[in-house]
């Protein structure tokens, strides 16, 4: 049945996947962009910014569900209350969250609270949205196999590759996360769903060598000890999907699947 999905971030890593697999269903999508841009067979561009309110509640004004993807650590929490105060005034739209897997668990405080801000600022956006009375789904994911290959960019540039002694991750590809978000705005609203990593756990120094290897570049690993009770929640295990079984859902395709992909 086709049905008309806002999405917001929906030009971002994430955002533009997950407004392709709507398409592909069938959805009237609207996105919700800072910049006007000319609409597309079944897609249209609203002008509006949701840290200051301009043109959202035009955006959620009539449609049936809303995937939320846009977000960073400093405005997270504003942008989903303004999100949701629009989306009271125009009904009751399913309003479908992504956020990070380890916001339940790894605390952001003392020494870590910069690094770590991240997962504080998607908890609180998950408040906001548990709390707002409309019709709810949050999906946690890892961190996307995108967020390493600019790591592995970046470190390659230097001499010495620095990398977090004794983290591991659990990435996962971007794109089965957006199947997964529109196969849930696509649902009925669930709550907090299970949450959704890779197929494999690495360490940080696994996952930089891994692309060094593929872009043919040679680095000496520098090993980090990063101090403090949320960097020591991390290397606990603390980011990964938990407990790894098989009745828990993770991605099929693996960063080594992607790194060749990418850099051929």
């Amino acid at each position: 049945m086709t049905s008309s999905i806002l999405v917001t971030g929906g030009t971002g890593t994430l955002g533009r996947l997950v407004v392709k697999h709507l398409r592909d269903a069938g959805s009237d999508v609207r996105v919700l962009t800072r910049k006007t841009r000319d609409p597309e067979r079944g897609l249209a561009f609203i002008a509006g910014d949701l840290l200051t309110g301009a043109g959202v509640d035009e955006a959620v004004q009539g449609v049936e569900a809303i995937v939320h993807c846009a977000g960073n650590f400093k405005g997270d929490a504003a942008m989903t209350q303004t999100l949701v105060d629009a989306a009271r005034r125009a009904g009751r739209p399913h309003l479908v969250f992504i956020s990070v897997v380890g916001t339940d668990r790894i605390p952001v405080v003392g020494v870590g609270r910069l690094t770590f801000a991240y997962f504080r600022a998607k908890r609180e956006a998950e408040e906001i949205v548990s709390a707002s009375g409309l019709p709810w789904t949050t999906l946690r994911a890892t961190q996307f196999y995108d967020l390493f290959l600019i790591v592995g960019k970046a470190v390659a540039k230097l001499p010495v590759a620095p990398v977090a002694a004794k983290f591991r991750f659990q990435p996962v590809d971007a794109d089965e996360v957006a199947a997964k978000l529109v196969a849930l705005a696509r649902g009925e609203p669930a709550g907090l769903v299970p949450d959704l990593g890779g197929p494999r756990v690495y360490r940080m120094s696994e996952l930089v060598r891994s692309y060094l290897r593929a872009v043919h570049r040679r680095r000496v690993l520098l090993p980090l000890w990063i101090p403090g009770k949320s960097a020591r929640v991390v290397r606990a295990g603390g980011n990964l999907v938990a407990p790894v079984v098989p009745a828990m859902p993770v991605g099929r395709n693996t960063w080594e699947e992607f790194l060749v992909a990418r850099t051929g």
